[in-house]
Protein backbone atom coordinates (compact mmCIF):
# COMPACT_ATOMS: atom_id res chain seq x y z
CA UNK A 1 0.00 0.00 0.00
CA UNK A 2 1.02 3.62 -0.59
CA UNK A 3 0.84 7.52 1.01
CA UNK A 4 1.35 10.49 0.07
CA UNK A 5 2.48 13.05 2.99
CA UNK A 6 2.02 16.26 2.67
CA UNK A 7 3.71 18.06 5.50
CA UNK A 8 5.76 20.99 6.09
CA UNK A 9 7.57 20.76 8.81
CA UNK A 10 11.07 18.83 8.09
CA UNK A 11 10.98 16.67 11.37
CA UNK A 12 7.62 15.85 11.60
CA UNK A 13 7.53 14.88 8.02
CA UNK A 14 10.38 12.48 8.42
CA UNK A 15 9.32 10.92 11.47
CA UNK A 16 6.10 10.44 9.68
CA UNK A 17 7.84 8.52 6.72
CA UNK A 18 10.24 6.46 8.80
CA UNK A 19 6.99 5.40 11.19
CA UNK A 20 4.68 4.95 8.37
CA UNK A 21 7.54 2.68 6.27
CA UNK A 22 8.51 0.80 9.38
CA UNK A 23 4.44 -0.16 9.40
CA UNK A 24 5.30 -1.82 5.98
CA UNK A 25 3.71 1.32 3.38
CA UNK A 26 5.54 2.70 0.39
CA UNK A 27 5.85 6.53 1.62
CA UNK A 28 6.25 9.00 -0.88
CA UNK A 29 6.68 13.05 0.79
CA UNK A 30 6.35 16.82 0.03
CA UNK A 31 6.93 20.04 2.21
CA UNK A 32 5.21 21.89 -0.55
CA UNK A 33 1.79 22.61 -1.59
CA UNK A 34 1.61 22.71 -5.02
CA UNK A 35 4.04 20.01 -4.99
CA UNK A 36 1.67 18.06 -3.19
CA UNK A 37 -0.76 18.39 -5.45
CA UNK A 38 1.63 17.24 -8.07
CA UNK A 39 2.17 13.82 -6.41
CA UNK A 40 -1.67 13.57 -5.77
CA UNK A 41 -2.25 14.08 -9.07
CA UNK A 42 0.40 11.55 -10.93
CA UNK A 43 0.72 8.81 -7.90
CA UNK A 44 -1.71 6.09 -7.32
CA UNK A 45 -2.30 6.23 -3.44
CA UNK A 46 -3.97 4.13 -1.12
CA UNK A 47 -4.38 7.98 1.49
CA UNK A 48 -2.81 10.85 1.74
CA UNK A 49 -2.30 12.54 4.97
CA UNK A 50 -2.24 16.05 4.87
CA UNK A 51 -1.51 19.02 6.38
CA UNK A 52 -3.24 22.43 6.11
CA UNK A 53 -0.63 24.83 6.58
CA UNK A 54 1.60 24.68 3.49
CA UNK A 55 3.98 26.94 1.59
CA UNK A 56 3.05 27.86 -2.27
CA UNK A 57 -0.47 26.10 -1.89
CA UNK A 58 -2.40 25.81 1.56
CA UNK A 59 -4.25 22.03 2.23
CA UNK A 60 -7.71 22.85 1.95
CA UNK A 61 -7.19 24.62 -1.70
CA UNK A 62 -5.13 21.21 -2.45
CA UNK A 63 -7.82 19.17 -1.31
CA UNK A 64 -10.65 21.08 -3.39
CA UNK A 65 -8.51 21.00 -6.15
CA UNK A 66 -8.32 16.96 -5.98
CA UNK A 67 -11.98 16.77 -5.47
CA UNK A 68 -12.99 19.04 -7.77
CA UNK A 69 -10.65 16.77 -10.45
CA UNK A 70 -13.16 13.74 -8.97
CA UNK A 71 -9.70 12.28 -7.62
CA UNK A 72 -11.21 10.02 -4.68
CA UNK A 73 -8.33 9.01 -2.74
CA UNK A 74 -9.01 9.33 0.98
CA UNK A 75 -7.60 12.33 2.79
CA UNK A 76 -6.66 12.45 6.42
CA UNK A 77 -5.93 16.67 7.62
CA UNK A 78 -3.08 16.69 10.22
CA UNK A 79 -3.15 20.03 11.31
CA UNK A 80 -2.96 22.41 15.10
CA UNK A 81 -6.18 23.88 13.84
CA UNK A 82 -8.43 22.98 16.83
CA UNK A 83 -11.20 25.10 16.23
CA UNK A 84 -14.73 23.23 15.54
CA UNK A 85 -15.04 25.07 12.19
CA UNK A 86 -11.83 24.34 11.27
CA UNK A 87 -12.94 20.72 11.43
CA UNK A 88 -15.97 21.01 9.47
CA UNK A 89 -15.10 23.00 6.67
CA UNK A 90 -12.11 20.30 5.89
CA UNK A 91 -14.71 17.22 5.95
CA UNK A 92 -16.92 19.58 3.71
CA UNK A 93 -14.40 20.05 1.64
CA UNK A 94 -14.04 16.30 1.02
CA UNK A 95 -11.46 15.24 4.20
CA UNK A 96 -12.07 11.62 5.39
CA UNK A 97 -10.70 11.94 9.03
CA UNK A 98 -9.14 14.76 11.08
CA UNK A 99 -6.14 14.42 13.52
CA UNK A 100 -5.16 17.10 15.78
CA UNK A 101 -1.39 18.20 16.62
CA UNK A 102 0.08 16.82 18.88
CA UNK A 103 -0.88 13.54 18.38
CA UNK A 104 0.16 9.85 19.28
CA UNK A 105 1.22 7.75 15.99
CA UNK A 106 -0.08 4.45 16.77
CA UNK A 107 -3.63 6.71 16.62
CA UNK A 108 -3.11 8.45 13.28
CA UNK A 109 -1.65 4.79 12.18
CA UNK A 110 -4.52 3.04 13.13
CA UNK A 111 -6.64 5.95 11.15
CA UNK A 112 -4.66 5.43 8.11
CA UNK A 113 -5.43 1.75 8.35
CA UNK A 114 -9.05 2.54 8.23
CA UNK A 115 -9.03 5.07 5.54
CA UNK A 116 -7.03 2.17 3.47
CA UNK A 117 -9.17 -0.61 4.23
CA UNK A 118 -12.66 1.19 3.64
CA UNK A 119 -11.11 1.79 0.08
CA UNK A 120 -10.88 -1.73 -0.80
CA UNK A 121 -14.72 -2.59 1.04
CA UNK A 122 -12.81 -3.86 4.19
CA UNK A 123 -14.14 -3.32 7.64
CA UNK A 124 -11.46 -5.18 9.73
CA UNK A 125 -7.86 -5.74 9.65
CA UNK A 126 -8.09 -8.94 8.28
CA UNK A 127 -8.12 -10.26 4.87
CA UNK A 128 -9.17 -14.31 4.07
CA UNK A 129 -9.10 -15.59 1.03
CA UNK A 130 -9.23 -19.19 0.71
CA UNK A 131 -6.84 -20.84 3.53
CA UNK A 132 -4.58 -17.21 3.72
CA UNK A 133 -5.11 -14.86 6.13
CA UNK A 134 -3.63 -11.57 5.89
CA UNK A 135 -3.30 -9.35 9.37
CA UNK A 136 -2.73 -5.72 7.70
CA UNK A 137 -2.18 -4.18 11.16
CA UNK A 138 0.55 -7.10 12.56
CA UNK A 139 2.29 -7.57 8.84
CA UNK A 140 1.50 -11.22 9.12
CA UNK A 141 0.41 -14.16 7.23
CA UNK A 142 -0.77 -17.39 7.81
CA UNK A 143 -1.16 -20.27 5.63
CA UNK A 144 -3.97 -22.98 7.79
CA UNK A 145 -3.03 -21.34 10.42
CA UNK A 146 0.61 -21.57 9.91
CA UNK A 147 2.70 -18.45 9.87
CA UNK A 148 4.08 -17.73 6.52
CA UNK A 149 7.77 -15.64 6.34
CA UNK A 150 7.58 -13.03 4.15
CA UNK A 151 9.62 -9.90 3.34
CA UNK A 152 8.10 -6.31 3.61
CA UNK A 153 7.87 -6.15 -0.50
CA UNK A 154 6.37 -9.66 -0.76
CA UNK A 155 3.62 -8.95 2.05
CA UNK A 156 2.79 -5.78 0.11
CA UNK A 157 2.54 -7.73 -3.08
CA UNK A 158 0.64 -10.57 -1.39
CA UNK A 159 -2.27 -7.80 0.15
CA UNK A 160 -2.77 -6.14 -2.54
CA UNK A 161 -3.21 -9.42 -4.50
CA UNK A 162 -5.59 -10.48 -1.71
CA UNK A 163 -7.61 -7.51 -1.70
CA UNK A 164 -8.67 -7.91 -5.14
CA UNK A 165 -8.61 -11.48 -5.40
CA UNK A 166 -10.47 -12.55 -8.18
CA UNK A 167 -9.58 -9.44 -10.32
CA UNK A 168 -6.70 -8.88 -12.43
CA UNK A 169 -3.99 -6.04 -10.71
CA UNK A 170 -1.79 -5.40 -13.31
CA UNK A 171 2.13 -5.03 -12.86
CA UNK A 172 1.54 -1.13 -13.11
CA UNK A 173 -1.10 -1.07 -10.50
CA UNK A 174 1.22 -3.60 -7.94
CA UNK A 175 4.39 -1.39 -8.99
CA UNK A 176 2.26 1.73 -7.72
CA UNK A 177 1.62 0.32 -4.51
CA UNK A 178 4.74 -1.07 -3.11
CA UNK A 179 7.21 1.65 -4.95
CA UNK A 180 7.49 5.76 -4.37
CA UNK A 181 8.41 7.71 -6.76
CA UNK A 182 12.18 8.37 -5.67
CA UNK A 183 12.72 4.25 -6.26
CA UNK A 184 14.49 2.77 -8.86
CA UNK A 185 14.30 -1.15 -9.09
CA UNK A 186 15.36 -3.26 -12.19
CA UNK A 187 12.06 -3.32 -14.62
CA UNK A 188 11.08 -6.90 -13.66
CA UNK A 189 11.12 -6.32 -10.17
CA UNK A 190 7.45 -7.09 -9.70
CA UNK A 191 7.59 -10.73 -11.79
CA UNK A 192 11.11 -11.43 -9.18
CA UNK A 193 8.58 -10.71 -6.38
CA UNK A 194 5.63 -12.57 -7.80
CA UNK A 195 8.08 -15.69 -8.49
CA UNK A 196 8.91 -15.47 -5.05
CA UNK A 197 5.63 -15.52 -3.07
CA UNK A 198 4.24 -18.56 -5.85
CA UNK A 199 7.36 -20.83 -4.31
CA UNK A 200 6.56 -19.52 -0.28
CA UNK A 201 2.79 -20.38 -0.88
CA UNK A 202 3.67 -23.42 -3.00
CA UNK A 203 5.92 -24.64 -0.49
CA UNK A 204 3.25 -23.66 2.50
CA UNK A 205 0.80 -25.57 0.76
CA UNK A 206 -1.41 -22.83 -0.37
CA UNK A 207 -4.57 -24.10 -1.95
CA UNK A 208 -4.25 -20.56 -3.85
CA UNK A 209 -2.31 -19.55 -6.64
CA UNK A 210 -0.91 -16.40 -7.99
CA UNK A 211 -1.96 -16.60 -12.09
CA UNK A 212 -0.60 -14.73 -14.82
CA UNK A 213 -3.16 -13.44 -17.37
CA UNK A 214 -0.32 -12.60 -20.50
CA UNK A 215 -0.50 -8.89 -21.46
CA UNK A 216 -2.72 -7.87 -18.48
CA UNK A 217 -1.40 -8.68 -14.44
CA UNK A 218 -1.73 -10.99 -12.09
CA UNK A 219 -4.59 -12.84 -10.02
CA UNK A 220 -4.74 -14.62 -6.67
CA UNK A 221 -6.68 -17.59 -7.88
CA UNK A 222 -8.67 -20.13 -5.07
CA UNK A 223 -7.86 -24.02 -5.61
CA UNK A 224 -8.81 -25.46 -8.72
CA UNK A 225 -9.16 -22.49 -11.10
CA UNK A 226 -7.02 -21.72 -14.48
CA UNK A 227 -3.75 -21.02 -14.07
CA UNK A 228 -1.30 -19.43 -16.47
CA UNK A 229 1.77 -19.68 -16.01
Amino acid sequence: MKLLVIEDYDVLRESLVEGLTNAGYAVDATGDGEEGLWYARDGKYDAVILDLMLPSMNGLTLLKTIRAEKNPCPVLILTAKDHVEDRVRGLNEGADDYVLKPFAFDELLARVNVLVRGKYGQRTHRTEVGGIEIDSTGRQVTINGQDLALTAREFAVLEVLALRAGEVVTRTEIYDHIYGFDSEPESNVVDVHIAQLRRKLQDAGAANRIGTRRGLGYILLAEGSACEA
